[in-house]
């Protein structure tokens, strides 16, 4: 079964693509750091139970590896990496520092977008992985106006700031990774919340100035309407146009363009219709925050009498200035083609006044996952037989391997190893070599392991399904009561 292996997975985009890639029964890996207070298989739960609550449903799992692209083989341990080099034939690179301004050579954005990169090609070119779906940013354009081109990259253009100049040199050194066979480019805009529920876990650009407006507001004392009326002067002229993506619209684009082979090859600018405005942004940020009389003044005006608010907000979001700049044209000549289907929704007032409200609601905290915990895990119960999987001398070469997938709650897929007839091992992913897969949620399995209900049952009633076949229905009804009674391996 080919694997496609994506980084940046519990971001913002990172998230939106998993439930989308497994939605579309992509076979997907995710590489994921632990933090000092969750494992990565929790991280992963904690998001996956986010997506089941809102979806309405049990989602399945993809596969999850712990590592980190900062470092050689992106972290990974020996078995690890043999993993990837036996099942993944795809890498979805969607890892990237968003910081503006770098502090060294060592620091952010040249670690994650340079170091990381490299890492990354490093272990792709190790393991044999030879299809690549960068993700960039159209703002690889830096300071260009008029009309950009998808097919274009370095013209000698100015940089607007050290997360442009990272990014422009990220995608030269993937096209110069000659191992690499199937390369597909998507370059994004400004990605915001959801189009239609507003949620974001990420707080950058739109939110950076949102938040500070929001809090300044706060600390001063409204007018006998509720309105703060204080000068706010702006030296742009509020028709500079920005390009607002939302992020369920880019995941949706990015998912279209990995499951249709076709379109690999390309370079996709992920950009809207109809920019927004620096003045729409602006409105917003009244309208949301309730401060009022902004003014533009132009980009040549030199104000020298900033009042106290306006200095302050100037000294808390210059690292954005590069951000407020007027747009070029981005060409989506591919984009268009690939997916007439699939219009960016309009970003318009309506939208980023939603955004703005679920931000505000949250205390810009939102997003956070709820922590999980299981009261079964599949994973743990299925330990022992991985392990033994490992052990096995001859690997899967000589082994009947039936599929297991469990969806929910410390769900995930796995395919089983029988010698004669005998169940010795397991290891986590699908296989297309299965002859027949046992499907079922977690709930289920845990009635199974705990005794309260038998595989045949399970089976009646279709809260468990075998598909395929190879063997009897007895006999595979025999393995799965194995399995879930964890009574050991090769017995």
């Amino acid at each position: 079964m080919s694997y496609q292996l994506l980084t940046g997975a519990t971001g913002l985009l990172g998230r939106y693509l998993i439930r989308d890639l497994m939605q579309a029964d992509v076979p997907l890996a995710v590489l994921v750091r632990p933090t000092r207070k969750a494992s990565v298989r929790q991280r992963v739960e904690q998001m996956m139970a986010f997506w089941e609550e809102r979806l309405g449903h049990a989602m399945p799992r993809p596969v999850v590896l712990e590592g980190d692209i900062s470092q050689e083989n992106l972290g990974l341990d020996d078995r690890s990496v043999k993993w990837v080099e036996e099942h993944c034939t795809g890498m979805i690179h969607n890892a990237a520092s968003l910081t503006f301004h770098s502090t060294g050579p060592e620091s952010e954005p040249w670690r994650s977008n340079i170091q990381g990169v490299r890492h990354v090609l490093d272990l792709c070119e190790k393991t044999g992985i030879r299809q690549f779906l960068h993700m960039s940013t159209a703002y690889v354009c830096g300071l260009r106006e008029g009309r950009v081109l998808e097919t274009e990259l370095d013209v000698g253009q100015e940089r607007g700031n050290d997360y442009e100049m990272s990014k422009i040199d990220a995608e030269k050194m993937v096209h110069a990774a000659s191992f690499i066979d199937d390369l597909t480019i998507c370059r994004p805009a400004i990605i915001v919340g959801d189009s239609q529920t507003g949620y974001t876990s990420t707080y950058h650009g739109f939110y950076a100035a949102l938040q500070l407006a929001y809090t300044l507001v706060r600390s001063m004392e409204p007018d006998d309407t509720g309105r703060v009326r204080s000068i706010a002067r702006f030296e742009l002229s509020g028709n500079e146009s920005k390009n607002l993506v939302p992020v369920d619209w880019v995941s949706a684009a990015t998912t279209h363009i990995v499951t249709h082979p076709e379109l690999h090859g390309q370079t996709y600018h992920l950009t809207p219709r109809h920019p927004a405005t620096i003045r729409l942004v602006s409105d917003i940020l009244e309208d949301a925050t309730r401060f009022y009389s902004a003014k533009f003044v132009g980009e040549d005006a030199e104000i020298d009498d900033w009042g106290e608010a306006e200095q302050i907000f100037n000294d808390n979001i210059h690292v954005y200035n590069s951000y407020w700049r007027d747009d070029p044209t981005f060409d989506c000549t591919n984009t268009l083609t690939a997916m007439p289907h699939l219009p960016c929704p309009d970003v318009d007032r309506e939208m980023l006044l939603r955004m703005s409200k679920v931000a505000i609601d949250s205390n810009f905290g939102g997003g956070r996952d709820k922590r999980v915990d299981l009261d079964f895990d599949p994973h743990q119960h299925l330990k022992p037989l991985v392990d033994a999987g490992e052990k096995q001398t001859n690997g899967q070469a000589d082994a009947h391997l039936l599929g297991l997938e469990v969806t929910g709650g410390g769900g995930g897929a796995w395919h089983l190893m029988l010698q004669d007839g005998k169940l010795v091992g397991a290891d986590v992913g699908r296989d297309q070599k299965c002859t027949a897969v046992y499907r079922l949620d977690s709930d289920t399995f845990a009635t199974l392991a705990t005794g309260q209900e038998s595989a045949s049952s399970a089976l009646d009633k279709g809260q468990l399904v075998i598909d395929g076949n190879g063997l009897s229905r007895s006999e595979l009804v025999d393995i799965f009561d194995e399995i879930v009674r964890g009574s050991g391996v090769g017995k």
